[in-house]
């Protein structure tokens, strides 16, 4: 791939810091543990890594409450750590991409702290969305929103006396005020904030919640079906401004520095006009992660995925899972393989044999499409969900704010097993406990036991991204659909061909020069049920579009 578009077809490792690697031996991974893992991550054969927020934070929210953009969080480590492992990752040949959450920051950020000092009326309070409440004391809250975490979305200030004042707009917790991106300050700021760290020489940004920073002044209702740019908080035109400033800044740099964009919307148009050649370079594709694992949707999402992205020429990209979303080695095991927030519940039965299966098929599958694939650490290990975490562990307000109803995001999000028989598994130093526990039965699932069979997931996810780096075909060929039966996804790309097998019986391969890879064991003829393949095609039938 071309130096300056790397991004197009790389294949990106999702780190959330805390949950990585602990250098430092106190429980909590920090960036002291990447830099010792940089090795892994170079073997494994990723192009970059993301870093959800490393910031200076309350923790609130897992770090995206930001109370300080410039300053790290000093359970990671410091400043000079991220300069030091941005430069010895690039030594590695992996970049670096750092998190934003230009929605909202910490409830302990300056800024906030001097408006609710400043009182009603004050330019402090301009650069958020304080409101007098309705009723006849103010004792009503100014709109209904709903909060991305459960309940509500304004949170009443009281002055120094303890009387009931003003209300401020949180989209997700009271610790994360929003920010008003109509107030100079606002822009100014996070636009100082990405030269910061593009100075820094991170290669680009992932932008959180990247469709909801700017509201509609008025603060009206969400309407019962809104139509396009008629949502008050969500996808409204006047955001698109804000992002053609972040592509022309980012272009100032050489190379141009990548923006990523956190976008969930279900209007794959109206997904795609983030992604026009002056605004984000990519953003992240979530329906296929969310579509049930069966032939018909996953193949209805592709299509869907590839021609909108084709539309304003940007990449698509392919992902199964973050640090916000159940595992897929515990979703795929489920009677509804889908994934939706409003799904999740405690006690839903999983069968973790049928989960990894799948799970190892689909992680050939998205390797195999056009454009850029990410991994969230742990799932190249095929670890499931942690579903029986104690209450009192769980930090997630999503859980808390669910009123316990939702387990929340912890269980995806609990140290990776590096080595040993028993917790920390090399996680933290021998008798160190780690932030959140790991299950006993994850000795089976650690780096270590894994690097030595060369049947185990870690050994396919390196075996995969090796051939897909090798192979030219995956990097640059189109998609062209074969016919193969109604359970089975099956595709060339030049000449290479994905064939992945749904249903419930064998199904026979196409005419090939031998299989590159499979997801599970088979005689190379007929392929077995929730399995996948790469064929290397017969000489003269190479599938161009």
């Amino acid at each position: 791939m071309a130096e300056q578009e790397w991004w197009r077809s790389a294949v990106i490792y999702e780190v959330y810091p805390r949950s990585f690697s602990d250098g430092s031996g106190d429980g909590v991974g920090d960036l002291a543990g990447v830099r010792e893992r940089l090795g892994y991550l170079a073997d494994l054969g990723v192009d970059a890594l993301w870093f959800t927020p490393w910031y200076r934070s309350p923790m609130a929210d897992g770090g995206y409450d930001v109370q300080d953009y410039r300053t790290i969080d000093p359970a990671f480590g410091t400043l000079a750590d991220a300069e030091a492992l941005v430069r010895e990752a690039l030594e590695h040949g992996i970049r670096t991409i750092v998190d934003v959450v230009p929605n909202h920051v910490s409830s302990e950020h300056p800024w906030f702290r001097d408006a609710l000092a400043a009182g009603p009326g004050s330019p402090e309070r301009q650069r958020f969305w304080f409101r007098p409440g309705r009723g006849e004391h103010g004792e009503v809250l100014p709109t209904t929103w709903v909060s991305n975490f459960a309940g509500t979305t304004w949170t009443r200030t009281a002055d120094e006396h303890g009387r009931p004042g003003e209300w401020y707009l949180h989209l997700f917790s009271p610790e994360q005020p929003d920010l008003n991106w109509e107030h100079p300050d606002v822009r100014a700021e996070h636009e100082d904030v990405l030269r910061f760290w593009f100075d820094r020489g991170v290669a680009g940004v992932r932008i959180d919640s990247a469709a909801l920073l700017v509201k509609d002044p008025t603060l009206p209702e969400v309407p019962p079906s809104p139509g396009p740019g008629e949502h008050p908080h969500e996808d409204r035109d006047d955001l698109h401004d804000v992002y053609r400033a972040w592509r022309r800044l980012a272009d100032t740099y050489s190379p141009p520095r990548v923006l990523v964009g956190e976008v969930w919307l279900a209007d794959s148009s109206r997904f795609a006009r983030y992604l026009r050649p002056d605004e984000l370079h990519t953003a992240f594709n979530f329906d296929l992660m969310a579509r049930p694992w069966a032939a018909g949707p996953l193949r209805e999402s592709i299509d869907l995925t590839l021609a909108a992205h084709r539309d304003v020429g940007a990449p698509a990209t392919w992902v199964l899972s973050n640090h916000d979303v159940t595992r897929p080695v515990t979703r795929y095991g489920r009677v509804d393989t889908g994934f939706s927030f409003a799904a999740k519940r405690f006690g839903t039965p999983t069968d973790l044999d049928l989960g990894l299966r799948r799970a190892r098929a689909a992680s050939l599958l998205v390797a195999a499409l056009p454009g850029s694939l990410y991994i969230y650490q742990g799932d190249e290990l095929g670890l499931p969900e942690v579903e029986d975490l104690p209450d009192e562990l769980r930090s997630d307000p999503m859980h808390a704010r669910s009123g316990g109803v939702d387990p929340g995001r912890d269980g995806c999000r609990v140290p990776l097993p590096w080595s040993g028989d028993a917790a920390p598994f090399g996680f933290s130093p021998d008798g160190v406990q780690p932030w959140l526990p790991q299950p006993e039965d994850w000795k089976a699932l650690t780096v270590e036991r894994q690097l030595a069979d060369p049947d185990s997931t870690l050994v396919l996810y390196r075996r995969t991204l090796r051939t897909r780096r090798a192979e030219p075909d995956l990097h640059s060929a189109d998609l062209r659909w074969l016919d193969a039966g109604p359970d089975v996804l099956a595709f060339a790309r030049g000449g290479i061909a994905c064939v992945v097998n749904l249903g419930s019986a064998a199904v026979p391969l196409p005419a090939h020069d031998g299989v590159l890879l499979a997801s599970a064991a088979f005689d190379g003829s007929a392929l077995p049920p929730d399995t996948a393949a790469w064929l290397r095609l017969p000489e003269g039938v190479r599938i161009d579009t």
